[in-house]
């Protein structure tokens, strides 16, 4: 019996030979399925891909305070050094998920982490907060290989039954690099200053790079594409026309720019007055982005069950409750309100890409391109303005912004009705039983 969501594919017509009515027909190995050596395979190679991601890309956003002290910088252009990043990767997203269907998904991948970790690595030197922007900067365009073509070859590789489980895993991979990015420069801070956490930081990704490499299986359902300009510019114009993929790209948007105030400007917060925190236990307040590892694998599961619509509306709701239990001046509630609010987040972000690759029919890798560019554009774009409202009002402006953007998110994921996995399967199924007949 052949799994749902796997195909089969002959020979090149050059190289094909007559097949007899006795032999076995040569098939494609079917695509990996949960509990499947293959799908563990995956799992990991893009859990630890996800983690390099994460761990680099937001790298100097604990060491704000300090790059403000140490070159005499306002929150706001300190923040420069994260925002240039993650636009840098929006921007670059699209073209390099357009080479991928040149060269191929692990390909982009691999040069993708390792370039990533290197230019972290020349970034610790920078001798002013010019070339460390400007090196930050190729950072993101390094790093745009990965997200989109991952997701990309998550898409082809997976059955579609066990679609929602990986991604979700590969966003744990997110969280856990996030995490784990925090930590080690909370700590290296303390013990060496900014240049030392940058090059920790650096390093373990460089690791991660290696390992992930090691593991990554070849993509076997992957057909090179000479995608033209114009090609690519009628695949965007495609998924730019379809209502449910905007509203996806929205609330990516959406989602990460409410994420990434709240965590631009935690710093300030917890190492001012009245907390008067150290760097290394501002640093490991960050563990709370364990949270987003179970909420984004819950998610998928959860989408299963209930569709897309109700996760969604679910994962805002969530962020919405935990920004608000910030506000107090105490520890007791705001890290409580992180785990809740970093729940929240990655529950969305699972939802929500998990459903752009199931809507998508044709062009995934740009679809998803598409997706990451608005999810990372929210942090470029949001993050700032988050920072406007914190710098003017304090804390509480922060947390009326981040609201705002969550009411927006629940307006904007009502229409998605037919993004779950179960309409989606039955018109799979339909349009299957038409062309049989």
């Amino acid at each position: 019996m052949i799994r749902d969501g796997s195909t089969f594919t002959g020979m090149p017509a050059a190289e094909s030979a007559p097949v007899s009515p006795t032999a076995p027909s040569p098939a494609v190995p079917l695509r990996h399925a949960r509990g499947s050596a293959g799908y563990r395979r995956v799992n990991l190679a893009l859990f630890l891909a996800g983690c390099a991601t994460f761990a680099l890309l937001y790298t100097t956003q604990t060491l704000l305070p300090q790059l403000s002290e140490r070159f005499a910088l306002s929150p706001a252009a300190a923040s420069m050094s994260v925002s240039v990043t993650t636009g840098a990767l929006a921007v670059a997203v699209i073209p390099v998920s357009m080479l991928s269907e040149r060269v191929g998904r692990t390909r982009i991948m691999t040069v993708s982490v390792f370039a990533a970790a290197l230019l972290g690595l020349l970034a610790a030197f920078a001798p002013d907060f010019g070339t460390l922007v400007a090196l930050r900067t190729l950072q993101g365009v390094a790093l745009a290989g990965l997200p989109a073509t991952a997701m990309a070859y998550l898409a082809e590789e997976v059955e579609g039954a066990s679609l929602g489980a990986a991604m979700g895993l590969y966003v744990a991979g997110n969280s856990i690099g996030g995490m784990g990015g925090r930590l080690v420069t909370g700590f290296a801070a303390d013990l060496g200053g900014w240049r030392t956490a940058i090059v920790a930081v650096s390093l373990l990704a460089l690791a991660c790079a290696v390992v992930f490499r090691l593991l990554v299986p070849p993509s076997r359902h992957f057909a090179p594409s000479g995608v033209t300009g114009r090609e690519l510019a009628g695949t965007l114009r495609s998924h730019l026309g379809d209502p449910a993929l905007r509203r996806l790209y929205a609330l990516g948007m959406l989602f990460m720019a409410a994420f990434g105030t709240v965590y631009n400007y935690l710093g300030y917060r917890l190492l001012g007055r009245p907390f008067n925190l150290p760097e290394s236990v501002v640093g490991a307040i960050f563990v709370i982005y364990l949270a987003g590892t179970f909420s984004s694998t819950a998610a998928g599961r959860m989408v299963g069950r209930f569709g897309h619509r109700a996760t969604l509306w679910a994962a805002a709701a969530v962020t919405a409750a935990g920004a608000l239990l910030t506000l107090p001046d105490h520890l007791a509630f705001v890290v409580p309100g992180l785990i809740v609010l970093t729940a929240g987040f990655f529950a969305g972000h699972a939802a929500a890409s998990a459903a752009v690759g199931l809507r998508a029919r044709h062009g995934r890798a740009q679809a998803s391109a598409l997706y990451i560019a608005a999810y990372y554009l929210g942090s470029s774009l949001g993050g700032p303005v988050g920072g406007v409202a914190f710098h003017a009002v304090g804390w509480w402006g922060a947390v009326v912004f981040v609201l705002a953007l969550c009411t927006v998110a629940v307006w904007a994921a009502a229409p998605l009705k037919s993004t779950g996995t179960a309409p989606v399967a039955a018109s799979v199924r339909t349009r299957a039983a038409a062309k049989a007949a």
